[in-house]
Protein backbone atom coordinates (compact mmCIF):
# COMPACT_ATOMS: atom_id res chain seq x y z
CA UNK A 1 0.00 0.00 0.00
CA UNK A 2 1.13 3.51 -0.72
CA UNK A 3 2.54 4.91 2.55
CA UNK A 4 0.90 8.05 3.93
CA UNK A 5 -1.86 7.71 1.37
CA UNK A 6 -4.37 9.17 3.78
CA UNK A 7 -1.91 11.25 5.75
CA UNK A 8 -3.47 14.60 6.59
CA UNK A 9 -3.70 17.09 9.38
CA UNK A 10 -7.45 17.21 9.31
CA UNK A 11 -9.48 19.84 11.08
CA UNK A 12 -12.84 18.75 12.50
CA UNK A 13 -15.66 19.15 9.99
CA UNK A 14 -18.32 21.61 11.22
CA UNK A 15 -21.80 20.32 11.94
CA UNK A 16 -24.24 21.25 9.20
CA UNK A 17 -26.93 23.60 10.44
CA UNK A 18 -30.49 22.76 9.39
CA UNK A 19 -31.04 26.37 8.27
CA UNK A 20 -28.13 28.47 7.04
CA UNK A 21 -27.50 31.70 8.90
CA UNK A 22 -27.19 34.99 7.03
CA UNK A 23 -23.42 34.90 7.60
CA UNK A 24 -23.16 31.35 6.24
CA UNK A 25 -25.20 32.23 3.16
CA UNK A 26 -22.95 35.23 2.73
CA UNK A 27 -19.81 33.05 2.66
CA UNK A 28 -21.28 30.82 -0.04
CA UNK A 29 -22.39 33.88 -2.01
CA UNK A 30 -18.93 35.44 -1.67
CA UNK A 31 -17.23 32.27 -2.94
CA UNK A 32 -19.57 31.93 -5.90
CA UNK A 33 -19.24 35.61 -6.85
CA UNK A 34 -15.45 35.32 -6.74
CA UNK A 35 -15.49 32.23 -8.97
CA UNK A 36 -17.96 33.84 -11.37
CA UNK A 37 -15.64 36.81 -11.68
CA UNK A 38 -12.27 35.02 -11.82
CA UNK A 39 -13.12 31.73 -13.57
CA UNK A 40 -16.46 31.89 -15.35
CA UNK A 41 -15.67 35.16 -17.11
CA UNK A 42 -12.40 33.68 -18.38
CA UNK A 43 -14.19 30.56 -19.58
CA UNK A 44 -16.82 32.60 -21.42
CA UNK A 45 -14.02 34.07 -23.52
CA UNK A 46 -11.91 30.96 -23.89
CA UNK A 47 -14.66 28.48 -24.70
CA UNK A 48 -15.91 30.76 -27.49
CA UNK A 49 -19.32 29.13 -27.58
CA UNK A 50 -17.95 25.58 -27.38
CA UNK A 51 -20.49 24.74 -24.71
CA UNK A 52 -21.73 21.68 -26.60
CA UNK A 53 -18.31 20.02 -26.30
CA UNK A 54 -18.29 20.68 -22.56
CA UNK A 55 -21.68 19.18 -21.76
CA UNK A 56 -23.46 16.17 -23.17
CA UNK A 57 -27.22 15.86 -23.04
CA UNK A 58 -29.31 12.81 -22.27
CA UNK A 59 -31.90 13.18 -25.01
CA UNK A 60 -30.81 11.81 -28.41
CA UNK A 61 -32.06 11.94 -31.99
CA UNK A 62 -30.78 9.57 -34.67
CA UNK A 63 -28.61 11.56 -37.10
CA UNK A 64 -26.62 9.06 -39.16
CA UNK A 65 -25.13 5.59 -39.47
CA UNK A 66 -21.44 4.74 -39.88
CA UNK A 67 -19.11 1.75 -39.63
CA UNK A 68 -18.22 0.57 -36.15
CA UNK A 69 -14.89 1.84 -34.76
CA UNK A 70 -12.81 0.78 -31.80
CA UNK A 71 -14.16 2.31 -28.53
CA UNK A 72 -17.69 2.70 -29.97
CA UNK A 73 -20.50 1.78 -27.60
CA UNK A 74 -21.73 -1.67 -28.66
CA UNK A 75 -25.21 -0.69 -27.47
CA UNK A 76 -25.41 1.67 -30.49
CA UNK A 77 -24.85 -1.08 -33.07
CA UNK A 78 -27.66 -1.23 -35.63
CA UNK A 79 -28.01 -4.98 -36.13
CA UNK A 80 -30.34 -4.73 -39.15
CA UNK A 81 -27.88 -2.56 -41.10
CA UNK A 82 -24.99 -4.73 -39.89
CA UNK A 83 -26.71 -7.83 -41.24
CA UNK A 84 -27.40 -6.21 -44.64
CA UNK A 85 -23.84 -4.95 -45.15
CA UNK A 86 -22.04 -7.73 -43.27
CA UNK A 87 -20.03 -4.96 -41.56
CA UNK A 88 -20.86 -3.63 -38.07
CA UNK A 89 -22.55 -0.22 -38.19
CA UNK A 90 -23.45 2.07 -35.28
CA UNK A 91 -26.09 4.74 -34.91
CA UNK A 92 -24.84 8.32 -34.56
CA UNK A 93 -27.01 10.61 -32.46
CA UNK A 94 -27.40 14.33 -32.00
CA UNK A 95 -27.76 15.17 -28.34
CA UNK A 96 -30.21 17.41 -26.58
CA UNK A 97 -28.29 20.10 -24.68
CA UNK A 98 -30.67 19.90 -21.74
CA UNK A 99 -29.32 17.49 -19.17
CA UNK A 100 -29.29 16.54 -15.53
CA UNK A 101 -25.92 16.38 -13.82
CA UNK A 102 -25.13 14.87 -10.45
CA UNK A 103 -22.05 15.50 -8.36
CA UNK A 104 -21.03 12.46 -6.30
CA UNK A 105 -18.80 14.14 -3.72
CA UNK A 106 -16.35 12.20 -1.58
CA UNK A 107 -15.82 14.45 1.45
CA UNK A 108 -14.16 11.86 3.66
CA UNK A 109 -11.33 13.06 5.96
CA UNK A 110 -8.55 12.43 3.42
CA UNK A 111 -9.81 15.28 1.20
CA UNK A 112 -8.96 17.77 3.96
CA UNK A 113 -5.29 17.44 3.05
CA UNK A 114 -3.50 20.22 1.23
CA UNK A 115 0.20 21.06 1.22
CA UNK A 116 -0.29 24.45 -0.45
CA UNK A 117 -2.87 27.21 -0.39
CA UNK A 118 -5.99 25.07 -0.55
CA UNK A 119 -6.86 21.52 0.54
CA UNK A 120 -8.51 19.03 -1.77
CA UNK A 121 -11.91 19.83 -0.24
CA UNK A 122 -11.71 23.49 -1.34
CA UNK A 123 -10.51 22.45 -4.78
CA UNK A 124 -13.52 20.14 -5.08
CA UNK A 125 -15.91 22.88 -3.92
CA UNK A 126 -14.54 25.36 -6.47
CA UNK A 127 -14.80 22.81 -9.29
CA UNK A 128 -18.37 21.93 -8.37
CA UNK A 129 -19.37 25.59 -8.01
CA UNK A 130 -18.05 26.59 -11.43
CA UNK A 131 -19.36 23.57 -13.32
CA UNK A 132 -22.74 23.69 -11.56
CA UNK A 133 -23.07 27.38 -12.41
CA UNK A 134 -22.15 26.70 -16.04
CA UNK A 135 -24.89 24.08 -16.15
CA UNK A 136 -27.61 26.05 -14.40
CA UNK A 137 -26.95 29.18 -16.49
CA UNK A 138 -28.02 27.13 -19.51
CA UNK A 139 -31.15 25.77 -17.84
CA UNK A 140 -29.73 22.38 -16.83
CA UNK A 141 -30.43 20.76 -13.48
CA UNK A 142 -27.79 19.73 -10.96
CA UNK A 143 -28.03 17.48 -7.93
CA UNK A 144 -25.55 16.06 -5.46
CA UNK A 145 -24.83 13.15 -3.16
CA UNK A 146 -22.35 13.92 -0.38
CA UNK A 147 -20.31 11.22 1.32
CA UNK A 148 -18.63 11.80 4.67
CA UNK A 149 -18.84 8.63 6.69
CA UNK A 150 -21.59 7.19 4.56
CA UNK A 151 -23.94 9.06 2.21
CA UNK A 152 -25.37 11.67 4.58
CA UNK A 153 -26.71 14.38 2.23
CA UNK A 154 -28.78 14.22 -0.95
CA UNK A 155 -29.68 17.38 -2.88
CA UNK A 156 -32.26 16.84 -5.65
CA UNK A 157 -31.50 18.07 -9.16
CA UNK A 158 -32.66 21.67 -9.70
CA UNK A 159 -31.69 24.54 -11.98
CA UNK A 160 -31.04 27.82 -10.18
CA UNK A 161 -28.22 29.91 -8.80
CA UNK A 162 -29.78 29.60 -5.34
CA UNK A 163 -29.51 25.82 -5.64
CA UNK A 164 -25.78 26.12 -6.38
CA UNK A 165 -25.43 28.24 -3.22
CA UNK A 166 -27.25 25.55 -1.26
CA UNK A 167 -24.84 22.96 -2.62
CA UNK A 168 -21.82 25.05 -1.60
CA UNK A 169 -23.28 25.47 1.87
CA UNK A 170 -23.79 21.71 2.18
CA UNK A 171 -20.16 21.07 1.22
CA UNK A 172 -18.88 23.57 3.76
CA UNK A 173 -21.05 22.47 6.67
CA UNK A 174 -20.50 18.81 7.28
CA UNK A 175 -21.19 16.47 10.19
CA UNK A 176 -18.16 15.89 12.48
CA UNK A 177 -15.43 13.84 10.84
CA UNK A 178 -15.08 10.26 12.05
CA UNK A 179 -12.12 7.96 11.84
CA UNK A 180 -12.58 4.90 9.70
CA UNK A 181 -11.80 3.70 6.21
CA UNK A 182 -13.57 5.31 3.26
CA UNK A 183 -15.94 3.05 1.33
CA UNK A 184 -16.36 4.82 -1.99
CA UNK A 185 -18.52 1.97 -3.27
CA UNK A 186 -21.25 3.07 -0.83
CA UNK A 187 -21.47 6.45 -2.58
CA UNK A 188 -21.49 4.88 -6.05
CA UNK A 189 -24.09 2.28 -5.12
CA UNK A 190 -26.31 4.98 -3.58
CA UNK A 191 -26.12 6.91 -6.86
CA UNK A 192 -27.12 3.80 -8.77
CA UNK A 193 -30.25 3.56 -6.62
CA UNK A 194 -31.19 7.25 -6.43
CA UNK A 195 -30.37 8.53 -9.93
CA UNK A 196 -32.92 6.78 -12.11
CA UNK A 197 -32.85 8.80 -15.32
CA UNK A 198 -29.76 8.72 -17.52
CA UNK A 199 -27.58 11.65 -16.43
CA UNK A 200 -24.03 12.91 -16.38
CA UNK A 201 -22.34 11.92 -13.12
CA UNK A 202 -19.22 13.66 -11.84
CA UNK A 203 -17.48 11.45 -9.26
CA UNK A 204 -15.34 13.97 -7.36
CA UNK A 205 -12.93 12.05 -5.12
CA UNK A 206 -9.29 11.40 -4.33
CA UNK A 207 -10.12 7.67 -4.74
CA UNK A 208 -8.38 6.85 -1.46
CA UNK A 209 -10.74 4.10 -0.44
CA UNK A 210 -11.16 0.49 0.48
CA UNK A 211 -11.16 -1.79 -2.58
CA UNK A 212 -14.44 -2.65 -4.22
CA UNK A 213 -15.43 0.66 -5.82
CA UNK A 214 -14.22 -0.34 -9.28
CA UNK A 215 -17.15 -2.63 -10.05
CA UNK A 216 -19.70 -0.13 -8.72
CA UNK A 217 -18.18 2.58 -10.93
CA UNK A 218 -18.28 0.34 -14.00
CA UNK A 219 -21.95 -0.44 -13.33
CA UNK A 220 -22.76 3.28 -13.16
CA UNK A 221 -20.93 3.86 -16.46
CA UNK A 222 -23.16 1.32 -18.19
CA UNK A 223 -26.21 3.46 -17.45
CA UNK A 224 -24.90 7.02 -17.19
CA UNK A 225 -22.28 9.33 -18.66
CA UNK A 226 -19.61 9.20 -15.92
CA UNK A 227 -16.63 11.47 -15.40
CA UNK A 228 -14.14 10.73 -12.62
CA UNK A 229 -12.72 13.99 -11.25
CA UNK A 230 -9.69 12.73 -9.38
CA UNK A 231 -8.43 15.13 -6.66
CA UNK A 232 -4.81 15.04 -5.58
CA UNK A 233 -2.11 17.12 -3.96
CA UNK A 234 1.44 17.27 -5.39
CA UNK A 235 2.85 16.12 -2.03
CA UNK A 236 0.97 12.83 -2.46
CA UNK A 237 3.12 12.06 -5.49
CA UNK A 238 6.54 13.20 -4.27
CA UNK A 239 7.70 13.86 -0.72
CA UNK A 240 9.77 17.07 -0.37
CA UNK A 241 12.76 17.40 1.94
CA UNK A 242 11.22 19.06 5.01
CA UNK A 243 13.25 17.35 7.69
CA UNK A 244 11.54 15.51 10.54
CA UNK A 245 7.79 16.11 10.40
CA UNK A 246 4.75 14.59 12.15
CA UNK A 247 2.09 13.03 9.94
CA UNK A 248 -1.31 11.68 10.87
CA UNK A 249 -3.69 9.43 8.98
CA UNK A 250 -7.03 11.23 9.17
CA UNK A 251 -9.02 8.06 8.59
CA UNK A 252 -7.33 5.84 11.16
CA UNK A 253 -5.85 8.39 13.56
CA UNK A 254 -2.40 6.77 13.33
CA UNK A 255 0.50 9.21 13.84
CA UNK A 256 4.09 8.86 12.63
CA UNK A 257 7.26 10.94 12.67
CA UNK A 258 8.74 10.94 9.16
CA UNK A 259 12.31 11.92 8.32
CA UNK A 260 11.82 13.48 4.91
CA UNK A 261 15.54 14.31 4.74
CA UNK A 262 16.13 10.60 4.06
CA UNK A 263 16.67 10.43 0.29
CA UNK A 264 16.02 6.68 0.26
CA UNK A 265 12.67 7.18 1.94
CA UNK A 266 11.69 9.82 -0.63
CA UNK A 267 12.66 7.51 -3.49
CA UNK A 268 10.62 4.62 -2.06
CA UNK A 269 7.69 6.96 -1.46
CA UNK A 270 7.80 8.22 -5.07
CA UNK A 271 8.09 4.69 -6.48
CA UNK A 272 5.10 3.40 -4.50
CA UNK A 273 3.12 6.55 -5.37
CA UNK A 274 3.87 6.03 -9.07
CA UNK A 275 2.75 2.40 -8.85
CA UNK A 276 -0.51 3.46 -7.22
CA UNK A 277 -1.02 6.08 -9.93
CA UNK A 278 -0.69 3.39 -12.58
CA UNK A 279 -3.08 1.06 -10.77
CA UNK A 280 -5.65 3.83 -10.30
CA UNK A 281 -5.56 4.90 -13.94
CA UNK A 282 -5.90 1.31 -15.08
CA UNK A 283 -8.89 0.80 -12.78
CA UNK A 284 -10.60 3.94 -14.10
CA UNK A 285 -9.88 2.86 -17.65
CA UNK A 286 -11.37 -0.59 -17.05
CA UNK A 287 -14.49 1.04 -15.61
CA UNK A 288 -14.97 2.84 -18.93
CA UNK A 289 -15.13 6.38 -17.53
CA UNK A 290 -13.51 9.63 -18.59
CA UNK A 291 -11.01 11.01 -16.08
CA UNK A 292 -10.01 14.56 -15.24
CA UNK A 293 -7.14 14.89 -12.78
CA UNK A 294 -7.48 18.00 -10.64
CA UNK A 295 -4.56 19.12 -8.50
CA UNK A 296 -4.78 21.48 -5.54
CA UNK A 297 -2.16 23.53 -7.44
CA UNK A 298 -4.25 23.64 -10.63
CA UNK A 299 -5.65 26.67 -12.38
CA UNK A 300 -9.38 25.87 -12.42
CA UNK A 301 -10.15 27.60 -15.71
CA UNK A 302 -7.38 25.68 -17.46
CA UNK A 303 -8.61 22.45 -15.87
CA UNK A 304 -12.08 23.03 -17.30
CA UNK A 305 -10.60 23.78 -20.70
CA UNK A 306 -8.86 20.40 -20.48
CA UNK A 307 -12.25 18.97 -19.64
CA UNK A 308 -13.63 20.50 -22.85
CA UNK A 309 -10.83 18.82 -24.78
CA UNK A 310 -11.70 15.57 -23.01
CA UNK A 311 -15.28 15.81 -24.24
CA UNK A 312 -14.16 16.47 -27.80
CA UNK A 313 -11.91 13.43 -27.74
CA UNK A 314 -14.69 11.40 -26.15
CA UNK A 315 -17.01 12.25 -29.04
CA UNK A 316 -14.28 11.05 -31.41
CA UNK A 317 -13.90 7.82 -29.38
CA UNK A 318 -10.31 8.56 -28.42
CA UNK A 319 -8.79 7.49 -25.09
CA UNK A 320 -9.42 10.18 -22.49
CA UNK A 321 -7.45 10.57 -19.30
CA UNK A 322 -6.45 14.19 -18.93
CA UNK A 323 -3.63 14.85 -16.49
CA UNK A 324 -3.23 18.00 -14.52
CA UNK A 325 -1.00 20.67 -16.01
CA UNK A 326 2.37 21.10 -14.30
CA UNK A 327 2.09 23.42 -11.32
Amino acid sequence: MWPFTKTVKAAPVPVAAPIASQNERGRAEQLLRRLEWTVLRRLDGLLQGDYRSLLRGAGMDLADLREYQHHDDVRHIDWNVTARHDIPHVRVFTEDREMAAWFLLDLSPSVDFGSGVAPKRETAAAFVAVLARLLTRHGNRVGALLYGFGVDTVLPARASRQHVLQLLHAIEHRPPAQTGATRLQDLLQAAGTLVRRRSTLFVVSDFISEPGWEQALAQLAQRHEVVAVRLFDPMELALPDLGLIPMRDAETGEQLMIDTADAGLRRRYAAIAAARETQLRQALGRAGVDTLELSTADDLAQALLRFTELRKRRSQRLPVHLKAAPA
